[in-house]
């Protein structure tokens, strides 16, 4: 599947989760309304879209950019149509990002990391992840890395025989890095296209486990050139700003390529992802829409944002 088709999967998951994106967009119509507004543009109408930009969850910094940029573009006109598709384009600006999806390396196993703290979707989100590669075509093994909590590994091992892609794991408490180390080589030796690695459900205050996090990424990047080749960070969208926190974290110790939002469909925070974006300059690269295997799209800026905005 080409780069047009994920659009193409984007634009098709949306349409059917739109009911389920019902509680962001009913936060946004509050934006659409305040458009409809007569009168001039003044500092109490830019008081109004910075209120109901904060109730939408988009964050200090996307608020304060939009708002700024109204200002300097409509300051003392009439409120108008244009303004609506003003703020529309700015906020799929502050979204952009050069790449989407995954960057596949030419030859040999691209390696992609994945961390999070337990609860945020992770372990569904490689699932999700994993039959992404597939349907590109990628012969795909997953590395059960999180030997800290038991039912990790057995959720993936279920995952993994559901979708017929080889997993590599170990005992229970057995040092995860040794569990990194072996897949990588397995990887190698079988021509395998992609190995994802799972992580140690982690909260982002557990330095023990943080330090265990970049001990994994040390032992791929030795075994295999220029690994780990992305290092995706999964995010609950429900839990909206306090995400960002978590993912500042992460960040320090690790240098994350991208994240996952997981839990988009069931959340009135999906205005978070402009905060994620613009705090952490790290791109959304997948927004996960519900439970099925098939629910995780790579993610469209301009494709989100419409939606949003529909009514």
């Amino acid at each position: 599947m080409g780069f047009s088709g994920n659009i193409m999967v984007f634009s098709a998951i949306f349409s059917t989760i739109k009911e389920g994106l019902a509680k962001t967009r009913d936060i946004f119509s509050a934006i659409v309304d305040l458009f409809s507004f007569r009168g001039r543009v003044d500092e109490q109408f830019l008081n109004e879209l910075e209120k109901r930009l904060y109730l939408a969850d988009v964050g200090t910094y996307a608020t304060q950019e939009i708002v700024n940029r109204v200002r300097d573009a409509y300051l003392n006109k009439e409120v108008d149509g244009e303004m609506l598709a003003f703020v529309k384009t700015q906020l799929k600006e502050l979204l952009a990002t050069p790449r989407q999806g995954i960057s596949f390396v030419a030859t040999g196993p691209t390696v992609i990391m994945v961390a999070g703290v337990n609860g945020a979707g992770k372990t569904t989100s490689i699932a999700k992840l994993a039959k992404f590669c597939q349907n590109q075509g990628k012969k795909v093994m997953v590395a059960a890395c999180d030997t800290f909590r038991a039912a990790a590994v057995e959720q993936l091992t279920i995952w993994s025989q559901r979708l017929g892609c080889e997993i590599v794991k170990n005992a229970q408490g057995s040092d995860p890095a040794s569990v990194a180390h072996d897949a990588c080589e397995k990887a190698k030796a079988r021509n395998f296209d992609v190995l994802i690695v799972d992580t140690a459900g982690r909260l982002h205050t557990q330095t023990h486990l943080m330090k265990e996090l970049d001990k994994i990424k040390r032992i791929v990047s030795k075994q295999i050139a220029g690994a780990p080749h992305e290092v995706l960070l999964v995010l609950d969208a429900t839990a909206g700003q306090n995400a960002i926190t978590q993912a500042e974290m992460f960040k320090k110790t690790v240098d994350c390529t991208g994240i996952i939002l997981a839990k988009l469909d069931g959340t009135a925070k999906g205005g978070a992802i402009f905060g994620v974006k613009q705090k952490l300059n790290l791109p959304v690269k997948f927004v996960g829409v519900g439970e099925g295997v098939d629910d995780l799209a790579v993610f469209d800026a301009n494709e989100y944002v419409d939606k949003l905005f529909e009514d």
